[in-house]
Formats: structure tokens, C-alpha cells, sequence
């Protein structure tokens, strides 16, 4: 706690300085409330009022925000007042006519950036947000009772006007039995290890009518014998999701539900239908996203410049899905109906609270959870815009429409004309609009990650986890070495990065200059192509550095049989979709690809390969070793420096 309230005084100096300001009482502040309240004043109350901030400067002037004191007669709170009455007038709180996007950064800086520090919460933190799992899945069948008829035929409408051609497709598919299912390396409510799940023979009388198991469980009819022990299990006794909670800020968990291996290995199959057409409508992919923000970071800058467009943010959005909506967008393909309703789990496990009936489609933890909730809001904007309009829209219609819409999970890209009416339509089909994250009145915008104020980028920095001690804190040492040379990038927090440095040369014996693309732990410099020191590689002509490295490997868990023969021919028709599988499986390890891993901690693309581990080539091994580490570690050695 110490260490990362230091961190952040050395941030306010250097943003007292660059704002030409002065920090000392705000610091002061600072360590008397995190003495008195913990670090909670960090990672709670400070983000609280950051986000209330943010809206200010949508609504155009500030109000009371009961965490920090106001003097009378001022509509600026006490703390920060340097930074705050250089974007808002310190008595009326009205936003000043040219605010300095400099201070607006530094205070959206100095209150967010311990928000989402990966610190779990507390048991009754935790039970809340497990009972509000249940209460939103209560709110989920009020609204499947009270939605109309009417309103499901415009819906459908809407959505076969959309997806029309991808869902014929995908049903065509499912038909002719071209489905390609996948196994993932992740955990699974039957905790089965990742090779584990080629062995599995647990199937359900549900996906055994669009799923038959000899086609899916066994690599050819020849191990039809293998499928006599397999236990079918009916709807009541299926295994349920398992509800978890997983660290996402101090304030609440995340929760995801952890589906079973069946039902994860055909929802892989749906999923890797469905992208490969929809990649093909180059309509679709002008509004959708799925691995790309970066198109809606740039709308959400475009709509701060002029104030066409708004950004929407939703809450507990994947949880408001509702299963009836989903029935009713495919109702016209059979299969596909059929196929979605069968991948699907029913009940889930809560902690605390039992096994509950599920009316949402479902939570984050499907395969198909993205791509769902995507195209059930997509269709709703939609019907939003219609509204607005009057008109019964067109196929042409949407064309045109579609540069001022743009869908990435909850996070949602819309026309400021329309937009009451879609914030309207959105609540009437069971979504619930963020409204505190949600921006369309002023000049700040944020998507995906990225904020901007009057076209102008004022992305923050976050500090992910603790600051280390000692060489063995390997998680804490990555995300520090990304923080700091996050922060070096930005270019205004030269006491910030020299403070870090300080600490890290305590713990790193070599942290060594590199370039952007270096595997080793070290500081990034933008003038990577002139760096200097190490030694000369003369069978590889480049440069290399001594200095620490990831370092993680699979868990044991190896694989043979008919489950190892299964595994390399799905992978190997994963990379030859439409060649002939059926070959000598001593040639299939030389298809396995070689895993990269990373860190999610690091959002800046130029920082990546700060936290990438070396690609050591498992080809030959994924039949001993698969599933993500259970820990990392770090190494010294000689690395490429850039």
C-alpha cells in the first residue's frame, strides 16, 4: 500500500508540473485518507469520483460528489482544485469554454489508474454480486413475460434483414454435418485437464440430435466401439455451468460461468461457422467487430470532434440476453434453431444460492456469449434508428446507415440523432443502459478502451498490480516493467518512469535498453534502431542483450489412444478445412502451431512483446504437455534487444 501510494504521489508532481499546478496538498490528502481508509481509497473512492468526472464533462458542469470535501461557496471540490479549475469555473462549476485537455488527462490519470488494480474482493463483495447474478436473471424473466408478440415479428424482422444470409448459410451448414468443433485450453464446469477433454465421452440426448456423437467424440467409425460407454445425459441431469467470480476491480468481481467440455466443444464448432460467413459479408463487418477495437476507438474520437456520434456502454450486458430473443432470430432456420438451443446450458451452479434455471442465452464463459449478444444489440440499434425514423428500414437503408454504427460486445457506437430512441429501445428489450459510462452531450467519448476530449486522446495509464519486491513477484515484475514503459511513452512523467527505474534495478540485475519487439524485460526506447551495448549475434546478424525473460510451460498432461489420434486430426483439418484428414498421424505434430503467450495487463500494442515469453516450439510435444501455465517465471539470458 505504501509503495503504491508513493506511486502516485510521483504522479501528481509530475502532472502538477506539466499542468503548471501544484500537487502538495492533494498529496497530503491522499496519504492522510489512504492511512484512514485503506487501500480502498485507491481503488475505490478515487475511481468514483474520476468517472464522475468523466460525465461532468459530458453534462458540461460539475456537481456535488459526496467522497471528497467542498468549500463553501465552491462547486469544485477541495481535492485536486489546481487541476479542476483549469476545466471548470471554480465557483458556478460551469465547463470553461477552451478546458486544458492537459489537466482534463491528469485528473482522469490521478483518480482512475489504481481502478481496476487486480486485487480480489471480499467475501461479501463477492456473495452481492453472486446475488445479483440471480436478481438479474429474475429481471430477465419478468421481461420475457411482459415483451409482446409485436414486438418479437419486428425483432426478427430486423435481425433477418441483418444476418439473413449468414444464418442460411450456417444452417446449410449444420445440415451437411461440415461442423468443425474445437477444444480450448480453458477450464471446464466437468474440470477436465485441456488434453483431458479429447477422453471425454460425456454427451447429452440434446446435442446428440444435431450433434451426433460418432461424428464429433471419436476420430471414425472404426472407435465406434469406444462410444458403448458413453452416458447420455438428459435435460434435468445435464452437468450446470459453474458460477465463479475472477478479479476485475476491488469495488465488484467479474462473474462468468464455466461451461461443460460438451458443450464448449460444439459452441466452438457454431462459433467457427458463423465467422467464417460472417467474415464474408463485407456489410457485417463494417458495423461488428470481434478482434478488432481499433475501428471503434477511431469512431469514438470522430464523434468527440463533431458530435455525430455517441458511445454506449451497457450493463451486465451478456447477462440481459434474453434466450427468448435469441429463439426468435433464428426461428426461420431450423437447424440452426436447433443447433444454438442444444450447445446451450440451461442451469447454472451459484455459489450459495444452488443450481438456478437459466433464462438468459448466457454468460461470459460461452463461446458463443460474444457473437450472440453482438448481433442481438446490433439488430436492436436498428430497430432504435427505425423508431427514430418512422420508417420501416431497407437492406439500403442500413448500408447507409452503417458508417455511424459500430458494435464490439457492450460496447456500442451509435448516431447522436437516434440515440435516445435506441437508449429507449435497448432498456424496452431487456438491456440495461450504463448511463454513468454512456456519452453524447459534450465533446469526451470512450470505446474499447480508448477516451478522447474534442478529438484529442486522453487514455490514462493503469497500474494492473502491485509494485514487486523481490525477483520472485514474476507477475508483478511484467506488469510493472509494461507500466513503466507505458508511462514512458506518454512523455510526461520523467520523475514517474526515473521512480519505477529506481525500484526495478533493485530487483533486476540486468534491465537493459530495448526496442519494442524484445522478448527481454527491459526499458522500450523509441529510438530502438540505435541502440547500443549487449553483443553482436554474427550467425543471426543482430544485436543481442543480456537480461530477463519469460518464462512459462504447459502443465503435464499427456494424451494417447484414440483421444490423441482425435486431436491431431481436428487440428490438422482445422489448418485443411476442406482437404482429406485421414492420414499417417506420425506426420501430424508438424502442423502444431508454436504458442505465444500474453499478458492481458498491457493495452498498448507497442508493449506486447515487453511481456511475450520466447516461442519455444511444442510440435512435438502437445501431446505431453497443453492448457495455459498455472505460473510464470523469469530467466536470465541473451535475447535479440529489438
Amino acid at each position: 500500500m505504501k509503495s503504491l501510494t508513493s506511486l502516485w504521489t510521483v504522479m501528481a508532481e509530475d502532472l502538477a508540473i506539466t499542468c503548471c499546478t501544484s500537487a502538495t496538498l492533494d498529496i497530503k490528502t491522499v496519504k492522510r485518507r489512504v492511512e484512514c481508509e485503506g487501500l480502498s481509497f485507491l481503488t475505490i473512492t478515487l475511481p468514483d469520483l474520476g468517472k464522475a468526472t468523466q460525465k461532468w464533462l459530458d453534462l458540461g458542469h460539475a456537481t456535488f460528489h459526496p467522497s471528497v470535501y467542498y468549500r463553501r461557496g465552491r462547486s469544485l471540490p477541495e481535492f485536486l482544485q489546481g487541476f479542476f479549475g483549469r476545466v471548470f469555473d471554480p465557483v458556478s462549476g460551469v465547463l470553461l469554454d477552451d478546458p486544458d485537455i492537459d489537466a482534463i488527462f491528469a485528473i482522469r490519470q490521478l483518480t482512475l489508474s489504481f481502478g481496476k488494480i487486480l486485487h480480489p474482493c471480499s467475501d461479501t463483495r463477492i456473495k452481492e454480486a453472486m446475488s445479483d447474478f440471480v436478481k438479474c436473471e429474475r429481471e430477465v424473466r419478468e421481461f420475457d413475460s411482459n415483451i409482446t408478440e409485436r414486438d418479437l415479428c419486428e425483432f426478427e424482422r430486423m435481425s433477418n434483414l441483418l444476418f439473413g444470409s449468414v444464418f442460411s448459410k450456417m444452417d446449410s451448414d449444420i445440415h451437411y454435418g461440415t461442423l468443425l468443433p474445437k477444444h480450448g485450453p480453458g477450464a471446464t464446469a466437468d474440470r477436465l485437464t485441456s488434453n483431458g477433454k479429447y477422453n471425454s465421452r460425456a454427451w447429452t440426448t440434446r446435442l446428440e440430435k444435431i450433434f451426433p456423437s460418432h461424428e464429433f467424440l471419436i476420430p471414425n467409425l472404426n472407435f465406434i466401439g469406444e462410444l458403448d460407454k458413453e452416458s447420455f445425459s438428459e435435460p434435468d441431469a445435464e452437468t450446470p455451468v459453474r458460477v465463479v467470480s475472477v478479479p476485475k476491480t476491488m469495488k465488484t468481481p467479474r462473474i462468468i460461468a464455466i461451461e461443460p467440455s460438451c458443450m464448449q466443444y460444439t459452441q466452438q464448432a457454431i462459433l467457427r461457422c458463423f465467422l467464417d460467413h460472417f467474415s464474408r459479408d463485407e456489410l457485417l463487418k463494417k458495423m461488428i467487430g470481434f478482434d478488432d477495437q481499433s475501428l471503434n476507438q477511431r469512431y469514438a474520437r470522430l464523434g468527440s470532434i463533431d458530435g455525430q456520434l455517441a458511445t454506449l456502454d451497457l450493463s451486465e450486458a451478456s447477462d440481459r440476453v434474453s434466450n427468448q430473443l435469441v429463439r426468435a432470430m433464428v426461428r426461420r432456420w431450423p437447424h440452426l434453431h436447433e443447433a444454438l438451443d442444444a450447445c446451450r446450458s440451461r442451469r447454472a451452479d451459484v455459489p450459495g444460492l444452488g443450481v438456478q434455471r437459466l433464462a438468459k442465452y448466457a454468460s461470459m464463459g460461452s463461446a458463443l456469449c460474444f457473437p450472440i449478444e453482438a448481433m442481438v444489440f446490433t439488430t436492436i440499434i436498428f430497430l432504435g434508428i427505425q423508431k427514430s425514423l418512422n420508417t420501416s428500414l431497407t437492406r439500403k437503408d442500413i448500408k447507409r446507415l452503417s458508417g455511424s454504427v459500430r458494435v464490439y460486445g457492450d460496447d456500442l457506437i451509435v448516431p447522436v440523432r437516434q440515440v435516445r430512441m435506441i437508449v429507449q429501445t435497448l432498456e424496452h428489450f431487456g438491456a440495461r443502459v450504463g448511463l454513468a459510462k454512456s456519452f453524447w452531450t459534450g465533446k469526451f467519448r470512450e470505446s474499447c478502451g480508448k477516451e478522447y476530449y474534442s478529438g484529442r486522446d486522453v487514455s490514462i495509464v493503469r497500474v494492473r498490480r502491485d509494485i514487486p519486491s523481490t525477483i520472485t513477484d514474476a507477475t508483478e515484475l511484467i506488469s510493472t516493467v509494461s507500466l513503466r514503459n507505458q508511462l514512458a511513452e506518454v512523455g510526461c512523467f520523467e520523475r514517474t518512469v526515473e521512480w519505477l527505474d529506481n525500484r526495478l534495478r533493485k530487483i533486476l540485475k540486468y534491465f537493459p535498453e530495448v526496442g519494442p519487439d524484445s522478448s527481454v524485460l527491459g526499458r522500450v526506447s523509441r529510438d530502438h534502431h540505435g541502440l547500443t551495448g549487449g553483443r553482436w549475434d554474427p550467425s543471426l546478424h543482430i544485436r543481442l542483450v543480456r537480461g530477463y525473460f519469460v518464462q512459462g510451460k504447459p502443465p503435464n498432461d499427456p494424451l494417447g489412444d484414440t483421444g490423441a489420434l482425435l486431436k491431431c486430426l481436428l487440428r490438422l483439418e482445422s489448418r485443411f478445412p476442406t482437404g482429406v484428414v485421414r492420414v499417417d498421424t506420425d506426420l501430424l505434430p508438424c502442423y502444431e502451431p508454436s504458442p505465444t503467450y500474453e499478458f492481458p495487463e498491457t493495452p498498448s500494442r507497442s508493449h506486447k512483446s515487453s511481456l511475450r515469453m520466447p516461442s519455444v516450439s511444442q510440435d512435438e510435444k502437445h501431446l505431453e504437455r497443453s492448457g495455459r501455465p498455472k505460473h510464470v517465471s523469469i530467466k536470465l539470458g541473451w535475447r535479440p534487444a529489438a
